[in-house]
């Protein structure tokens, strides 16, 4: 339908991630969406401040709030069934794509070329995109630990091959928030201060 993209994107609060794992607290994709926003945002400032980048961070924390849109129509696949294999993966990115495509056409032809940037990415936004990954593995570990924190083992496995999925993308940007805001949250509120 046309003009039916916002009404349509804003059901991405109905969307659960951790489909296969039993949770103590359930997580939808866009509470995950609006956390690797801020992560992405943050990742970007920690490179300009301290690593002499010049990353666009309003820019980065749009693509981390748009990064999962799509999966408003696919649903949140597990990540060891989109990730089974190289043709697994590439199946379920065609899916993500024709998605986005659909997504797109609800939107008037004047707002498309604001928006596919978004869903497609673009050269331009390379550098932002790597920091957009880091933070939504960084959020997925952040996810498990408060699982395990909760009493729930269920994410014991998950919290170590996430933390090592964030240390994999050699990303020193991820790194140095992971070194500098991760311990606090395993605190309780009320050290948090």
């Amino acid at each position: 339908m046309k003009n039916g993209f916002f009404a349509f994107t804003s059901r991405i609060k109905y969307i659960n991630r951790w489909a296969l794992m039993r949770n103590t607290n359930y997580e939808t994709l866009s509470q995950h969406s609006q956390e690797v926003a801020v992560i992405a945002h943050a990742l970007a400032e920690i490179g300009n401040r301290r690593l002499e980048k010049n990353y666009n961070s309003e820019r980065a924390a749009l693509l981390g709030l748009y990064h999962d849109v799509p999966e408003i129509i696919t649903g949140d696949m597990p990540t060891p069934v989109k990730y089974y294999n190289d043709e697994m993966r590439d199946t379920f990115q065609k899916v993500e794509d024709n998605a986005s495509n659909t997504l797109l056409g609800m939107l008037p032809d004047d707002l498309k070329p604001s928006f596919e940037p978004l869903f497609f990415k673009k050269e331009e936004d390379a550098e932002l995109w790597k920091l957009v990954k880091a933070a939504d593995k960084i959020s997925a570990y952040i996810k498990c630990v408060e699982e395990r924190k909760a009493g729930n083992a269920e994410f014991i496995e998950a919290e170590h091959s996430s933390r090592l999925c964030v240390s994999a993308l050699k990303c020193p940007e991820a790194n140095i928030f992971l070194n500098d805001f991760i311990g606090a949250y395993e605190l309780p509120l009320d050290k948090l201060k």
